[in-house]
């Protein structure tokens, strides 16, 4: 059995993200289906390969940016994505929007 690595509680949701992988120009429109404060899953045909640094824009009430490194890589199904940094504003927002989900 693996050890659970995740340090914050996921919630299942579906919010809209864009992401730019490093040295790319044109971003990528797709989902998050599983989010936390210190990451997410986000469903693609084509993932990126792990260790890939991300730009990502996460719409909530606002939009979020966050930097970001893709942790784990499942062909033809997703990410695992790591938040390394963001605004502390943005990420009040994250908090709030994680806490009004679990309510």
């Amino acid at each position: 059995m693996f050890a659970e690595r995740r340090g914050h509680q996921r919630f299942k949701v579906s919010v809209p993200v864009e992401i730019c992988p490093e040295g790319s120009e044109t971003p990528i429109r797709c989902a998050i289906c599983d989010l936390s404060v210190g990451g997410c899953y986000v469903e693609s045909i084509f993932p990126f390969p792990t260790g890939t640094l991300l730009e990502l824009k996460l719409q909530l009430d606002d939009t979020l940016l966050i930097l970001a490194t893709a942790v784990t890589r499942d062909p033809q199904v997703g990410n695992g994505i790591r938040f390394d940094k963001m605004l502390p504003e943005d990420l009040d927002q994250l908090r709030a929007f994680l806490d009004s989900v679990a309510k």
